[in-house]
């Protein structure tokens, strides 16, 4: 049996004591390494562009509308038929045109003899006034009535042209050949021209010749002009991209809740009949663009390293409105480069100067992993 003295329970209390306050007042040092991302300096195309959004429309569409009320009783025209100038495409009902033509060319047929009886009349009253059989008094009431006939039988004419050129407003034509877009009426509708035209047919003169109608923010509009390069795509076709050109920049501004837009017309060739009136194109104006140039990722620009110390100082600030600095990565070292940027497309950013050449390694990003790699305690005095 072992025996443990009073003495040896202090030495073991007092160690256990020591023991308990060097791991509670330990300090843990830890040290970093930095992994950096890079990217190779190339070269490329740079284009620089102004984002906006717009419809698709015909270069011409005509609404066909009807001048005269009525009720439609034959249809010549649908939807997506090709029409030619002047081709049939519906009828209103005539009936009521065509009897009120008919009793205005009655008018005008009675007007016609009235005033052949009041010519006659005046024939044999000058003849008897050469007699000196009538009062001069008597040759003018002849006259004047011989002068409102004549004057009847305008008023008369008049109104039969009018009532004709109703009646043929029954019949509904096509101002231009092209192709319906749209019908907005049915057989045995009845259309209704008291206050406004109303519209009939919808027609595209040709849709191998498209337009957009871009809305332009009033801070982008000072960089477009005519005949600028017009990039765009449509959610029907998202993989191909399409190309047009600036054909008017319009002066009117649109304004809603403070926000100015200004309307920018881009004609567009439609040769394969892919684009559609109606469809809603993601705009890219082609504002600048550079072909085989120098190009560093966007990223490059906005690095900043970490730890300072690690990077080389530069002997002159950089004073330019597109100056920058990039870092480059060599030999495991990091150098600071001074660099002229130019335009940029949001990925890339083109290097018009600088102390670089093709193939440089660029930190675009980096990754600080921290790991405990020794420990060391430290023993309160009591």
């Amino acid at each position: 049996m072992i025996t443990i003295t009073r003495k040896q329970i202090i030495v073991i209390a007092l160690l256990v004591f020591v023991l308990a306050g060097y791991w509670s007042f330990s300090d843990t040092v830890r040290t970093s390494k930095s992994i950096y991302k890079t990217r190779i300096v190339e070269r490329g195309d740079v284009v620089q562009t102004i984002s906006a959004n717009g419809t698709l429309t015909p270069v011409i569409m005509v609404n066909v509308g009807t001048q005269i009320s009525g009720t439609v009783i034959r249809l010549y025209a649908d939807h997506n038929d090709q029409v030619q100038t002047d081709q049939i495409l519906a009828e209103l009902d005539p009936a009521l045109l065509q009897a009120q033509f008919q009793q205005s060319k009655a008018n005008f047929n009675n007007a016609q003899v009235v005033l052949r009886i009041a010519e006659n009349k005046l024939k044999r009253q000058r003849a008897l006034k050469r007699q000196g059989f009538i009062s001069p008094e008597a040759l003018e009431i002849a006259e004047q009535e011989t002068e409102a006939a004549r004057a009847q039988v305008f008023v008369n004419k008049a109104q039969m042209a009018r009532d004709e050129t109703n009646l043929n407003y029954s019949v509904i034509r096509s101002p231009i050949s092209g192709v319906v877009i749209a019908r907005d009426i049915d057989v045995g509708q009845t259309v209704a021209a008291s206050f406004q035209t109303p519209t009939l047919f919808t027609i595209a003169k040709d849709l191998r010749q498209m337009q957009i109608n871009i809305s332009v923010a009033e801070a982008d509009i000072g960089q477009l002009h005519i005949d600028q390069i017009v990039q765009f795509t449509v959610d029907a076709f998202q993989h191909r991209k399409f190309n047009g050109t600036v054909k008017q920049v319009r002066l009117n501004p649109t304004i809603q809740e403070n926000v100015v837009t200004y309307n920018v017309v881009a004609m567009v060739d439609n040769e394969d009949g892919m684009l559609l009136p109606g469809m809603t194109a993601n705009i890219h104006f082609v504002v600048a663009q550079r072909t085989g140039v120098f190009r560093i990722p966007n990223a490059a620009l906005r690095y900043q390293p970490k730890e300072p110390n690690e990077t080389e100082k530069i002997d002159k600030p950089v004073t330019q409105s597109n100056a920058s600095r990039i870092y480059r990565l060599k030999q495991d070292k990091i150098e600071v480069v001074p660099v002229i940027i130019g335009i940029t497309d949001g990925n890339f950013t083109e290097i018009i100067s600088g102390e670089i050449a093709e193939g440089d390694s660029i930190i675009i990003n980096e990754i600080v992993d921290k790991k405990e790699s020794e420990s060391k305690f430290k023993l309160r005095v009591f």
